[in-house]
């Protein structure tokens, strides 16, 4: 009896383990030492930033080129998903700063994760996340609009917003999206950084991050709500805002990170 009493507290237990009880404040001051970090040897994380912003228009202009611009909005929504990897360079420069080592770009993009190739397994897992992401939302255009081509980015806008069907696509996804983001904020946020800083599995470190997210729900919903707002001023910057914007984020999930695990 005592033994299933003892199993039954087991999830309990560790979930009170994982329940930090932060304010929703918290994330203001993780975005307080994300700039602090940006600006300590500023140079490198900029050069990381811009070189975001290269890589990005690159595959934007790759889409069009191959006429796949079709996936654009998909694609600019599924690299939220993959962000968390990219940003790997930017934890290490966090990390050397608060263990008193020097900063290098050189560090930052060639990263010795403590658990060696497994964050780059966690990574595969995201960019098949992406991938069928970006194929689930060519399927609700489909349902929605069956076999009509595309009619391309500048008519788009007023098709979805002046038909019944263009608006059951809105509804439908989002509200998809929504799932696929919030699912993948949940096992990227905190895995990446801990496969940085600990030597364990891709599966130990997305499920641990999973539990961190939920038992600690309410910072880490206001944490999503300052991401999500500072990528749509990107985007209203037609993506010049990854220069600074990226690098800023990439620190200040260190720092949660550090602050809930």
């Amino acid at each position: 009896m005592g033994t299933l009493e003892n199993t039954e507290s087991a999830p309990l237990s560790l979930a009170l383990q994982r329940r930090r009880n932060l304010p929703m404040t918290a994330a203001l001051g993780w975005l307080a030492a994300g700039w602090r970090d940006l600006w300590h040897t500023p140079l490198p994380s900029l050069a990381y930033g811009l070189l975001v912003l290269l890589i990005s228009i690159g595959i934007i202009w790759g889409l069009f080129a191959l006429q796949l611009d079709y996936i654009l909005f998909p694609a600019i929504a599924g690299f939220l998903v993959v962000g968390p990897l990219v940003a790997i360079g930017l934890y290490q420069k966090s990390r050397d700063i608060e263990e008193g080592r020097p900063v290098s770009l050189k560090r930052m993009i060639f990263v010795r994760a403590a658990s060696g190739a497994q964050v780059w397994y966690t990574g595969a897992i995201l960019c098949l996340l992406m991938l069928v992401w970006m194929r689930a939302a060519v399927i609700i255009y489909a349902l929605f609009f069956g076999l009509r081509p595309f009619p391309g980015l500048d008519h788009i806008v007023q098709m979805l917003v002046s038909t019944p069907e263009g608006w059951g696509m809105l509804l439908v996804g989002t509200a998809v999206g929504g799932l696929f983001a919030a699912f993948s904020f949940a096992i990227s946020t905190f895995a990446i950084p801990m496969l940085l800083a600990e030597e364990t599995d891709a599966f130990t470190a997305m499920g641990t991050s999973i539990s961190l997210v939920w038992n600690n729900l309410s910072v880490m919903l206001a944490w999503g709500a300052i991401v999500l707002a500072l990528f749509l001023i990107c985007f209203a910057t037609a993506l010049l805002g990854l220069v600074v914007i990226f690098p800023l984020l990439g620190h200040a999930t260190w720092h949660s990170y550090r602050a809930i695990r």
